[in-house]
């Protein structure tokens, strides 16, 4: 703890790698392993995932709950010889509690406790230890590589195997995160020591608050470069921050992961008096045995209280008297709202139910102590039309059923952060992460149905997006061990599908609104496709350290990435030209030519034919139009020439480039700003 003037004179010292400001990130927050194709029983549409993986991927997050079933370790083999981590002992955690499942486990609080104070002085559960007091943790590494589970649920809800993508990976648990916020200071010495334990895939459900800070004074950004340089992939979330120019963790050398949803809903529907049935949405276990009241929060305000603000159904904003007994019908007054709060301030003063009307995150699945539902346009017009007709309106609401196999799907989710990237815009990123049910940690009650214990939640954001794309990752270094994080990162984004289950664009939740790239990035995941991607763009440290001179980094700034002085190129490789999955290009002036470099992997002699889709107002072309391969690990450079002839004043135009051979496909999303001809 130092002033920002003793900050600036340490380092001033030459032996002071760097000095920045340590800020607080907060965390992002099984049908779905099915809706991605991946099964660990192999048929013809599946591929098989019950091999034996020497796979380590640490977990940077709020801890782990060891005894849950997920993290059994049973069949697996011993620890890799590689890991030279330790399972650091602390409350309620001892060695037993590691495994052959979960291979290491550390604990940070100084960064927290020199910014916040004493964990004791929160007046909440909490372990001085790896163990999870919220559940998060737990989440997310069961998601990565959770045993299967049968018969699993929430009260019903989502019942089935509960399994991780990469059942038979280990893992090693770094908990940096405490109720909810986790210190810069913390999470860099965690990912220190995962590189010191030798983990091979980082995974990280947290963030920074946007604007995204500039790379050179992130914690996550210059850790996940030393990780980058030590061979492992960094797998990280976009946040829940819903709109444009939001995206953090957006370092080209950081796998970037927005969310989407599954083919799966969990409706918690409304029966009207007139016997009509409306559209809700909600998990929702608490069965109404009669049909009650309905009442407008608005038109229950308490004395004072203004009939607008009531609406929101906020603490202290309702009459009791009014709204006891009764279904009490509410509204969002903005997204980050805590839809909650409003089921507790409804209970508070008697009432039996809440009607949220909710048009953007209605799909999403929130827990609420009484019987509640979330509806959105259609069901709403619906209701008032109902409540204008009767003089004494009533309805019931429904305990949620869990219904598979809905349309359209994915979707880019509402809540999902968004680009463009807002530190170096000529890079386009990398999506399920709504309604995920996995192991949860039983101490954690405040995310719960009545505060009750659960072993297993379901819960949404970014977070539990991020997992899925690790377990991803996870799996191609087990098939291709020796490739880098930037080919990893590759053969997940070029296989990636940007068409729903209706054979359309990706749309946004909840309305199909139309995306873009800078909504769903490269698109959905396509885990069994990235296994086998034909073509994989790669690149090195330095092939970074010229990216970041092309976009102005000083000597110093870059030696707070790597932690040594280097000097830029006096011609740096312009950005356009970094070896990325991704085509963007963020000022084009008149006509421009652009390199890419693919490196080949398959087992025989192939072609590969370009495809492009035009942005709009911009002539693409690629030379050679086709690409020869004879061995694998062959590589060739092609051109990609843009002619402008439509100014897209100030607006990204987006397109791709599309290499085939027949069997597969290698799609590059292209994005361009045309700011003269």
């Amino acid at each position: 703890m130092i002033t920002p003037e003793q900050a600036n004179k340490l380092a001033e010292y030459d032996s002071v790698v760097s000095v920045f400001e340590s800020k607080i990130s907060k965390l992002h927050t099984t049908h779905s392993w099915d809706f991605l194709r991946l099964n660990p029983v192999y048929d013809e549409n599946h591929v098989a995932l019950d091999f034996t993986s020497n796979v380590i991927v640490g977990v940077i997050d709020s801890g782990v709950w060891p005894e849950s079933e997920s993290f059994n370790d049973y069949g697996l083999g011993p620890v890799p010889e590689k890991f030279k981590g330790e399972c650091v002992t602390g409350d309620n955690f001892t060695l037993a509690n590691c495994n052959k499942k979960i291979i290491g486990a550390r604990f940070y609080p100084k960064g927290f406790e020199a910014e916040f104070g004493p964990l004791e002085d929160f007046n909440k559960i909490f372990f001085r230890s790896a163990r999870d007091n919220d559940g998060h943790g737990t989440h997310i590494a069961s998601t990565i590589a959770g045993r299967s589970v049968a018969n699993v649920s929430l009260f019903g809800m989502a019942k089935g195997i509960a399994r991780g993508g990469a059942p038979s990976a280990r893992l090693a648990i770094y908990k940096t995160c405490w109720f909810g916020f986790c210190s810069d200071a913390d999470i860099l010495s965690a990912v220190d020591d995962a590189i010191h334990d030798g983990v091979d895939i980082l995974s990280l459900s947290l963030g920074t608050e946007p604007p995204q800070p500039i790379y050179f004074e992130d914690a996550i950004s210059v850790g996940a470069f030393h990780a980058f340089q030590n061979g492992i992939l960094v797998s990280a979330s976009a946040g829940n921050s819903v709109l444009p120019r939001t995206a953090c963790n957006v370092a080209p050398w950081i796998l970037t992961v927005a969310a989407s949803t599954v083919d799966r809903e969990f409706s918690s529907n409304i029966h009207l008096g007139n016997s009509k049935i409306l559209k809700g949405y909600s998990l929702n276990p608490i069965k109404m045995e009669h049909f009650h009241g309905l009442i407008y929060g608005s038109a229950a305000a308490a004395s004072g209280v203004p009939a607008t603000n009531a609406s929101f159904c906020k603490n202290n904003t309702l009459d009791p008297t009014l709204i006891n007994g009764k279904i009490v019908i509410c509204t969002i007054e903005s997204f980050s709202d805590n839809r909650r709060e409003k089921a507790i301030t409804v209970r508070q003063g008697g009432g039996v139910g809440m009607i949220l009307i909710d048009h953007n995150a209605k799909e999403i699945g929130f827990q609420f102590v009484i019987p509640s539902t979330l509806i959105g346009q259609d069901s709403v017009e619906k209701l008032q039309a109902y409540i204008k007709a009767d003089r004494n309106p009533i309805a019931k609401i429904y305990p949620t059923t869990t219904v598979v196999g809905t349309k359209p799907a994915p979707e880019a989710a509402a809540f999902s952060s968004m680009g463009p990237n807002v530190v170096t815009p000529d890079i386009i990123k990398a999506r399920p992460g709504v309604n995920i049910l996995a192991a949860w940690s039983p101490v954690a009650t405040e995310a719960t149905v009545e505060h009750r214990s659960v072993d297993y939640n379901i819960i949404s954001g970014t977070s539990m997006s991020c997992p899925h794309i690790s377990a991803v990752a996870a799996i191609i270094k087990s098939y291709h061990p020796t490739w880098t994080p930037a080919a990893i990162m590759s053969a997940i984004m070029t296989t990636a599908i940007v068409l729903d289950n209706t054979n359309h664009l990706i749309g946004r939740d909840p309305n199909g609104t139309q995306t873009t790239p800078f909504d769903y990035g490269s698109g959905h995941v396509n885990p069994l496709a990235s296994l086998n991607p034909g073509l994989v763009y790669d690149f090195s440290s330095q092939d970074v350290l010229d990216f970041l001179c092309s976009n102005g980094a000083s000597p110093s700034q870059l030696k707070n990435i790597t932690g040594e002085l280097t000097q830029c190129q006096k011609t740096p490789t312009p950005s356009y030209n970094f070896n990325y999955p991704s085509i963007g290009v963020s000022n084009l002036n008149g006509s421009l030519s652009i390199y890419r470099t693919v490196t080949f992997y398959g087992q025989e002699p192939a072609v590969y034919v370009a495809s492009v889709e035009n942005p709009f107002g911009v002539n693409v072309t690629v030379t050679p139009v086709a690409l020869k391969f004879w061995k694998t690990g062959e590589k060739l450079t092609f051109r990609v020439d843009f002619n402008p002839f439509v100014n897209s004043n100030g607006n990204f135009v987006f397109g791709a480039l599309t290499w085939k051979n027949g069997k597969q496909r290698v799609r590059s999303p292209i994005g361009v700003n045309v700011v003269s001809l």
